[in-house]
């Protein structure tokens, strides 16, 4: 086994180890188990005192412990910070693109854990998210939807990147011969899916006929 494989195998470990150990200590504060009791639990269930001296095997037995006495795991918050939104927002800009299959938070967390070697996107370093970010875009780019400029936050270009999607979206139903290319934006929306843009446009009106006409599209080829 090479240095890499040792060090990611190692890596993935630890993180199992850390939650484990944090989910044993959430279990801890919902039951409201005091001090000795926890500590008679620990020793009766692994033969340890200390977490730090269990093993991985130990831990999982300590949590289905704590489990019997009632304590109840919560489903994990996803990842809230900035790069993740951006990610996320990506993934499901993708699906209505058709570039990829599953628009669900699982699919989004198995791809970022090929990308950034962690199991759970809020585990990742938010300094390396970056590495997530290009690779959504690369795919996008592939499929037609241009991202120069999108690191800019500012609302125009937010507002140019949804209506490039749209775009690129149409350009699909256009290959398929589901709208004439001489069609406008504003010609698709209506005739393909109801949708009367207003001048401005603005982000909720894209982000709706995003999704219609990435529907409109999925439905062509099912």
């Amino acid at each position: 086994m090479n240095a890499a494989v040792k060090k990611a195998t190692f890596d993935r470990a630890s993180q199992h180890r850390r939650s484990l150990i944090g989910k044993i200590h959430v279990a801890r504060k919902q039951i409201g188990i005091v001090e000795d009791d926890y500590r008679q639990l620990m020793l009766d269930t692994t033969g340890e005192i200390s977490l730090t001296k269990c093993s991985e095997a130990q831990l999982v037995q300590m949590v289905d412990a704590l489990k019997s006495k009632g304590f109840k795991a919560t489903k994990p918050k996803r990842a809230d910070y900035p790069g993740a939104r951006k990610a996320r927002a990506l993934w499901i800009s993708l699906y209505h693109l058709n570039a990829i299959e599953n628009p669900s938070e699982q699919a989004l967390e198995a791809f970022a854990k090929r990308q950034l070697g962690v199991a759970k996107l809020q585990w990742a370093d938010q300094g390396k998210t970056y590495k997530l970010i290009e690779a959504l875009k690369a795919i996008a780019e592939r499929h037609g939807w241009s991202q120069a400029g999108s690191r800019f936050a500012c609302h125009y270009r937010v507002l140019a990147l949804q209506r490039g999607l749209c775009e690129a979206i149409r350009a699909k139903l256009d290959a398929r011969g589901l709208c004439p290319h001489d069609w406008t934006l504003d010609q698709v929306a209506f005739r393909l899916t109801g949708h009367e843009l207003t001048t401005p446009t603005n982000s909720e009106e894209l982000t709706l006929l995003a999704k219609a006409l990435g529907e409109k599209l999925r439905g062509s080829l099912s």
